[in-house]
């Protein structure tokens, strides 16, 4: 009996369930505020599909033994495939919003700068968790920021701001996780001022500088660069305490609110369900978070503790970013909200995160009955 249960346990074990109930009211209000406002198109219906194939992804890889992604020539390798799907999107990428950011395979596109997200997760938390107890030594941050540059320089160029943003921002919070003392952190910080100067007067575009003025004075071009995000506060505002009701948010119905499927979903639901919808919606990503961060801390090393932090400062960037850019205190970027925004590119991606995480939380959990199993039998 007791070694059938064992063994029962070890197939199960890495599916996180509490999580996966979080995920899906945060899932289901997607699919709702698409289908309020698609009208003839198919939005929903190809959603649901991303929706069963990524849950498919996840259920799969849960039953993996990742501890092999420890292996340096493992990694090594999907760092490089991915670096360089990055530089054929210049020759061979399709264009879309102003970026070269996708291979178009006819019924389906897929953004390689995704899933690159993930591989510098991997990156970092193998670097990191071969040199935490020297991690004071400044050369580890420099050389950390190079596995994370070469990526944000090929997405940046295309170039895909929002992507860029997420990857640098994955840097720098697991470098603060990691340990970095105070006095290298101003350090960082000094050096990342000079480079913002620098990036602002020789490398970025015109409309690249109109967004981070929009940042500042969000309606001070309601009627050009600042039109999307005057046109999602008043989305957000509109909605007041209760919301409009699903299907009756103007300005999403009267198309006033453009992209209301993927950048600004978030100003959609938000008109449709008021202050409160918005605060459920709230506890629900926290509550992912949390489950996310509570399955890395039971990480057999520090390696699968950090790729879950890591993960979860992936989460947190998205979902801080979208919704700024909905409120008009942030630039629009095109970063997608987690589990929400229309795409089946970076839902994957998000489901193939959580499925590398639930398998190490899997080894993690039969290591620890092995143990207990050979206690029982005296071993």
């Amino acid at each position: 009996m007791m070694l059938s249960q064992i063994k029962k346990s070890k197939i199960s074990i890495g599916v996180d369930w509490p999580l996966i109930l979080f995920m899906i009211p945060v899932l289901g209000a997607g699919l709702v505020t698409m289908n309020s406002f698609t009208g003839e198109t198919s939005f929903f219906n190809h959603q649901l599909i991303w929706i069963g194939i990524s849950f498919a992804f996840m259920f799969a890889l849960s039953f993996f033994d990742f501890r092999f992604l420890k292996r340096t020539d493992i990694l090594v390798s999907l760092f490089l495939i991915f670096s360089s799907l990055l530089l054929l999107l210049f020759f061979f990428g399709h264009t879309a919003k102003g970026a070269q950011s996708w291979f178009d395979l006819g019924s389906f596109s897929f953004q390689p700068a995704d899933m690159m997200k993930l591989i510098v997760i991997l990156m970092l938390a193998k670097y990191f968790s071969r040199r935490h107890i020297e991690i004071g030594n400044f050369k580890h941050i420099f050389i950390s920021g190079l596995y994370a540059f070469i990526p944000f320089l090929l997405v940046f160029l295309q170039p895909d701001f929002g992507s860029a943003i997420i990857i640098f921002c994955i840097w720098f919070g697991m470098i603060l996780v990691s340990g970095i003392s105070k006095r290298h952190l101003l350090i960082v910080l000094g050096i990342l001022a000079i480079s913002f100067v620098v990036l602002w007067s020789f490398v970025f575009q015109p409309y690249q500088k109109a967004r981070i003025i929009n940042f500042v004075q969000p309606l001070s071009n309601i009627h050009g660069s600042g039109y999307n995000v005057y046109q999602s506060t008043i989305a957000v505002g509109s909605g007041q305490i209760t919301g409009k009701g699903v299907g009756f948010g103007t300005q999403s119905r009267l198309n006033f609110l453009p992209e209301y499927e993927t950048d600004f979903i978030f100003a959609a639901f938000s008109e449709e369900w008021g202050f409160i919808g918005v605060m459920i919606l709230f506890i629900l990503y926290g509550l992912i978070i949390w489950r996310i961060l509570r399955i890395s801390l039971l990480g057999t090393t520090n390696f699968e503790i950090l790729y879950g932090v890591g993960l979860a400062i992936y989460f947190m960037t998205h979902i801080i970013i979208n919704i700024g850019m909905n409120l008009g205190i942030m630039p629009v970027t095109g970063i997608t909200l987690p589990f929400m925004s229309y795409g089946g590119s970076h839902l994957l991606t998000e489901f193939i995160g959580l499925g590398i995480l639930m398998g190490m939380n899997r080894y993690k959990r039969v290591a620890h009955q092995d143990d207990m199993h050979n206690e029982f039998l005296g071993i």
